[in-house]
């Protein structure tokens, strides 16, 4: 009897769905009364360590980052090494999240928590609560939540300068969180979305949100955080020369109140102009005629804060005039043609613009100017499937330094049929005016909105075919814009409300959005 074997693979069996486990800690788990300056976690299995810096948090923070192993690679232990004098009676607790994984399926250990007393006994209360975003729809990823104690150094100005009595991370998978091991007292709750991992508040690149006033532990409430990025104390940065009469004035903060002078003699018939940069924290001073000194002092002011700047003057080429057209192809119901000009533009001669339509017929327009960003807007009574030529010949714009263009400038723009649109109706049902009424995209952008202050019917139409969120923004202080929070000022940013999901819009598309508010 004889037959042939069947070549095959094999499968190696079924993959591992197990976690790793823990054989041994050396000193235990909550051990009190810790004196070692070493933790060794033995394990069943190799393990290896993935994602620390973001995962492990260490609570009460310690000022030099303990060494943890194996740095990369894989190993049946983990081991701890404490290089920072620890304080007295107090409870650590290092919560290493996901971090631990199994070396051949990374199966993590879930949320490990290595507890620890320098003193006779383990602090055993918590705080829980949850967290939001003041704006957004979701909040960020990686948010500490922090304890302040309430004590004789205390103060709102500690966010900045010193970490936190205790800390917990929402991770990456859920929004609430818990601050555990904690002892009974009066804590500032406070939440940060800390970009530089040192659990201080930077306000420039950190967002942050607090409970108003204090919490006293034991406590039983649930609590909710709101995170916010707050508007950016103002600063001025020293100036660069960016033009042959062109400075660059960085800053932080805002803009509207900035005044630039200068410090000393200037030319005859010194002139200037601001234009603000479009993206950047930027504005682009120009002046006439040139400075025959090699340097100057400049005052730049926001009216409460005032900083002066040593400036020297450097040869630049100069700039030719150029306009640059912000649409092409098709011009949407809801916006202007514009242009905008590299230099400061100051005069436009509307006898050597011609407007036609695709019939050649003239269309009547107003221009208007954006001293701001330097353009000029031209409104014109759209109509649909409609086709508007623009010409303008050498001369119509004049800048600052009285040179226009040299060319003759065309441009040509459609409008769709109203068919190609959708239109929506919101009823703000219970609604308190004034509201901010917003259409955005998946990322937050604000594509459309409307302010409800006699109203509470809001008609968006000739909407692009695309998929939005409702959002209202409540005005408290009836400015039309959103104003965020301010810690120091213990100022909570103004309420945000998102509408159940909305259908996508279609074209020739009309519905009807019954947004009912409640308290």
């Amino acid at each position: 009897m004889a037959s042939c074997a069947n070549r095959g693979t094999p499968n190696g069996g079924e993959i591992d769905t197990e976690p790793p486990e823990i054989l041994k800690s050396q000193p235990e788990n909550y051990s009190t009364n810790f004196k070692s300056d070493e933790i060794i976690i033995n394990f069943n299995e190799y393990v290896k360590i993935k994602d620390l810096r973001k995962q492990l948090i260490i609570s009460p923070p310690m000022d030099n980052t303990p060494i943890v192993t194996p740095a990369s690679g894989a190993s049946k232990t983990i081991t701890i090494k404490i290089i920072d004098t620890l304080k007295a009676n107090t409870t650590y607790a290092f919560n290493f999240g996901e971090s631990i994984v199994d070396n051949n399926e990374s199966n993590p250990f879930p949320y490990y928590r290595y507890v620890f007393s320098t003193g006779n006994v383990i602090d055993s209360l918590s705080v829980k609560g949850f967290v939001e975003d003041a704006l957004l729809k979701e909040p960020d990823t990686f948010i500490s939540v922090m304890l302040y104690e309430k004590d004789s150094t205390y103060s709102d100005s500690i966010v900045f300068k010193e970490k936190p009595r205790y800390i917990t991370n929402t991770l990456d998978s859920v929004t609430t969180f818990s601050i555990d091991n904690i002892k009974a007292g009066t804590y500032k709750l406070i939440a940060l979305k800390d970009e530089n991992s040192n659990y201080l508040f930077n306000q420039k690149k950190d967002k942050i949100g607090f409970h108003e006033g204090f919490i006293t532990v034991p406590t039983d409430t649930t609590y909710k955080l709101k995170l916010f990025n707050e508007k950016v104390n103002f600063k001025a940065i020293k100036p660069i020369q960016d033009g042959e009469s062109r400075i660059i004035f960085p800053y932080e903060g805002s803009y509207e109140d900035i005044r630039i002078s200068v410090l000393g003699e200037k030319p005859n018939d010194y002139k200037t102009r601001k234009i603000k940069d479009t993206q950047t924290d930027t504005l682009y001073y120009w002046y006439k005629p040139k400075f025959e000194a090699d340097s100057t002092f400049f005052i730049v002011t926001n009216g409460v804060k005032v900083d002066t700047f040593k400036h020297r003057f450097r040869t630049i080429k100069k700039d030719s005039l150029k306009i640059k057209s912000l649409l092409s192809g098709t011009l949407n119901f809801n916006e202007d043609f514009s242009l905008e000009g590299n230099i400061p533009l100051s005069k436009i001669d509307t006898t050597k613009i011609t407007l036609i339509d695709k019939d050649s017929l003239a269309v009547p327009y107003t221009v208007k100017y954006d001293s701001i960003y330097n353009r000029y807007k031209f409104l014109i009574d759209k109509q649909e499937g409609q086709t508007y030529k623009f010409r303008l010949l050498p001369g119509t714009l004049t800048d600052f330094y009285d040179d226009t263009h040299k060319d003759t400038l065309i441009y040509s723009l459609n409008t769709k049929l109203k068919s190609e649109y959708g239109n929506i109706r919101v009823n703000l049902r219970n609604a308190k005016l004034p509201l901010i009424v917003q259409l955005i995209n998946s990322k937050g952008d604000i594509k459309y909105e409307k302010y409800a202050s006699d109203s509470p019917v809001v008609d968006f139409t000739d909407l692009s075919p695309s998929k939005y969120e409702l959002r209202v923004i409540v005005d408290t202080n009836k400015n039309k814009i959103f104003d965020t929070g301010n810690f120091l000022l213990g100022i909570q940013p103004e309420r945000v409300i998102y509408s159940e999901p909305i259908e996508e819009v279609r074209a020739n598309f009309d519905w009807i959005i019954e947004f009912q508010f409640t308290d």
